[in-house]
């Protein structure tokens, strides 16, 4: 069992996007888009292409650092910390007198990045734990979704 209270920052939430985005088929297809407009610029000498490419690249990473910061300082939840609990049964999270509830069978997949772990319960939704926060405690997180979840579900880089 772990447990841990967390407290998403608006840099813990544009990590979450980052990830989320540039693994969905629209990131990987706008990142291509770009890099072949770079690409096609350097050969064929039309720098308009160049600059299409330019803001292909940066379009999404700065609309999501935007988005990000927006809905880190719209969402009262991302205000207080989040207490968790992974067990046996699966994980709750608690906020205040409000607890939900999720079996380990509806987690759809664990993922990490250089600053998290990401717990996706839905195909958008997920429970974000920053490296930083956790402390001692990572390894014990990964250990608990490691075993309750199917290997070809949990993508976590130590």
């Amino acid at each position: 069992m772990v447990e841990t209270d967390i407290k998403i920052t608006a840099a813990d939430l544009y990590d979450y996007m980052l990830m989320h985005t540039y693994n969905s088929a629209s990131g990987i297809i706008g990142s291509t888009a770009g890099a072949l407009f770079v690409v096609a610029a350097f050969l064929t000498q039309r720098w308009i292409l160049l600059i299409a490419g330019a803001i292909i690249l940066l379009y999404l990473p700065v609309t999501l650092h935007t988005k990000s910061k927006l809905q880190w300082t719209a969402n009262e939840a991302f205000q207080k910390p989040l207490h968790y609990v992974l067990d046996d049964q699966g994980v709750t999270v608690s906020q205040g007198e409000v607890s939900e509830s999720q079996s380990w069978d509806n987690m759809v997949k664990a993922v990490s990045t250089t600053r998290s772990i990401i717990l996706y319960t839905s195909g958008r939704n997920a429970s974000i734990f920053p490296k930083a926060q956790l402390g001692d405690q990572k390894s014990a997180l990964i250990e608990v979704i490691s075993t309750h979840m199917p290997p070809q579900r949990v993508k976590i880089r130590s």
